[in-house]
């Protein structure tokens, strides 16, 4: 089911298992982010992970997933509770700030893999709570 590999997906994030996420996405997943340029690739989505762990400490809660009735396509909203960790460049900079954040992602998946991930916040909302 659609909604049970969308939820390992983000237990794994969760549990900051990168490698329990990049398990679950097919090689050539597309990852299209908030603000930003689509990466491709399971090799790319991989190096993702890793500047996010070292970057950025998060925890997804209040998650509700939702999933079309054909498993093709999921959706998910959730609250990001988070702590900036070290600056990403061309963002503030980074003291250990904590922020939470409403977010959702979309979901593309296809033989029991997922394809496509499109995830959205409020980016000025998060500048403005690391900025405070």
């Amino acid at each position: 089911m659609s909604t049970d590999i969308v939820a390992r997906y983000f237990a794994a994030f969760n549990a900051g298992d990168a490698e329990g996420m990049l398990a679950l996405v097919s090689d050539d997943v597309e990852h299209h982010v908030n603000q930003g340029e689509v990466r491709r690739g399971r090799a790319v989505f991989a190096e993702f992970c890793a500047h996010m762990g070292v970057s950025y400490r998060e925890e997804l809660r209040d998650l509700v997933i939702f999933a079309n009735d054909d498993g093709t396509r999921a959706a998910a909203e959730f609250t990001v509770h988070g702590e900036y960790l070290q600056t990403d460049p061309g963002l503030p900079e980074a003291r250990g700030q904590r922020y939470v954040l409403p977010a959702g992602s979309f979901f593309a998946l296809r033989d029991g893999r997922i394809t496509r991930v499109t995830t959205y916040y409020n980016l000025q909302d998060w500048i403005a709570q690391v900025s405070a």
